[in-house]
């Protein structure tokens, strides 16, 4: 009795996610648009690896014997701690400081790639994510930051989403001088302000008030506690939150300096706005912050209508660097969520979706002309067109056609014994096929009509594929 091998189930990970070709090709796409930008302002590409030593990623490590918190870490060898990336900022500050004396200053460069996060998955949460990111190291006026900003707005405008952006600017400054005027003292206390501050979109100035304060119970009665300021010291930051500058600033003279770069650029408060309302989350930023939001609605779970968002920011994070060297080495740039902004192209109409053209299929009419066939799809290959011979077990004409059609292919080769007689191929159309097949109902007829269907030489097949591919398009 032979023993039952259990088998395993197929399961995709939670947080993770396949890719189909059509989403790769519309994905790839965007991405080239985003390079392109990137490359008219001076920035070259740089490709660090998934993996760092776990102390380079800094802020994100918990204080355990086991760095797994936040991170998916390993050990190797040697002992040592390793972590796949959290995020592209961290890794380019480890690169930029191993080869400080080769590099260029300032440095400019963009990286885009997978990063990890090792956090509880949940919608629109993942464990890995694509970023694209863009950073000039070396930099430190506000002309590198308002440049960070102008290059956002041009990405945006480059995917097609005039109109329906802006990039909203703030500084850590302005904000920690005004928590300093609030008397908000300690680190989990600022934390919670500006996390507050950060909800002001989501919840209004009520809603904002209720965070500064004891905390706010939200409509499913879960309880947000809040920053437990007095009514006065929420008073001083509700009334920069509503538009009154702290006065004696120093991020007030960098946002100034910033706005005066946009306006003698052409970029209106329609593309590029300074906004008090910015915080951006990470703790390692120390002046000008951004973030693109996307101002048009769309539905969410509830089936309300809400704004998109942000699909990426980013600010000035001068202390990264100095982590690995003991001079101040300045630094500012910004990030954009691959996945989350190639959704709102898909919402706009703006991401190529259609699954991209397969390769032509040479059918396999007789077995014992293999070497026929496979002549055929190396002149093909030659001549720069994707071809394949069908490689399947079956001899049935119906299903390698519908393989061929499920290879979202744009043309199948026929050759018979009869056609062989003849020198001929028979070349089918599978585009005008399926177009032809929208008007013919009965079965009969669509094989008597044989739609899309047309002979030519043997010896002018490979420029009979090249014409019709280029009248498909």
């Amino acid at each position: 009795m032979t023993e039952k091998i259990k088998l395993i189930t197929p399961r995709l990970p939670r947080g993770f996610e396949d890719r189909s070709p059509g989403e790769i090709a519309a994905v790839d796409a965007m991405i080239g648009k985003i390079r392109q930008v990137y490359e008219r302002y001076g920035f070259d590409p740089v490709e660090t690896p998934l993996f760092e030593y776990t102390e380079a990623l800094g802020k994100f490590l918990p204080d355990t014997d086991r760095p797994n918190a936040g991170v998916f870490s390993l050990q190797d060898d040697d002992e040592q701690w390793l972590s796949l990336r959290y995020d592209l900022t961290a890794p380019l500050a480890r690169y930029f400081a191993e080869n400080f004396e080769a590099l260029p200053k300032p440095y400019r460069s963009y990286r885009a790639g997978y990063v990890f996060r090792n956090e509880k998955p949940g919608p629109g949460r993942f464990r890995q994510f694509m970023q694209f990111d863009a950073d000039t190291v070396g930099a430190a006026g506000p002309e590198a930051d308002a440049e960070m900003c102008m290059m956002m707005a041009d990405v945006m405008d480059a995917l097609g989403l005039a109109g329906k952006y802006v990039v909203r600017v703030n500084n850590r400054k302005v904000l920690d001088g005004v928590l300093e005027a609030a008397g908000v003292a300690g680190e989990e206390q600022k934390l919670t302000v500006l996390r507050a501050v950060d909800k002001l979109d989501k919840f209004g100035i009520e809603g904002v008030r209720l965070l500064l304060g004891a905390g706010r119970k939200d409509e499913s009665g879960d309880f947000t506690r809040g920053a437990g300021l007095s009514e006065a010291q929420a008073g001083v930051v509700l009334d920069y939150v509503g538009g009154k500058p702290p006065a004696d600033n120093a991020g007030i003279a960098e946002l100034a300096a910033m706005q005066a770069l946009f306006d003698a650029a052409g970029y209106g408060p329609d593309r590029i706005r300074i906004d008090p309302s910015v915080v951006r989350g990470l703790e390692y930023y120390t002046g000008p912050v951004f973030e693109i939001e996307l101002t048009f609605k769309v539905q969410n779970e509830k089936g309300q209508d809400v704004v998109f968002g942000s699909v990426g920011g980013g600010g000035r994070y001068d202390g990264l660097v100095s982590r690995f060297r003991r001079e101040p080495v300045p630094a500012t740039g910004f990030s954009i969520g691959v996945s989350r902004l190639a959704n709102a192209l898909k919402l706009t109409g703006n991401l190529g979706a259609e699954e991209p053209a397969g390769p032509v299929v040479v059918l396999v009419m007789d077995r014992d002309r293999t070497a026929s066939y496979q002549a055929m799809v190396a002149e093909l290959r030659q001549a720069g067109i994707r071809a394949e011979m069908f490689l399947g077990s079956t001899k049935n004409f119906g299903k390698q056609l519908a393989y061929a059609d499920k290879r979202n292919s744009p043309a199948v080769i026929i050759e018979g014994s009869q056609e062989r007689e003849q020198g001929i191929v028979q070349v089918k159309d599978l585009v005008a096929g399926k177009q032809a097949a929208q008007a013919i109902t009965d079965n009969a007829e669509w094989k008597a009509a044989r739609p899309g269907q047309f002979e030519v030489k043997r010896q002018e097949l490979v420029s009979a594929i090249q014409q019709l591919l280029g009248e498909q398009g």
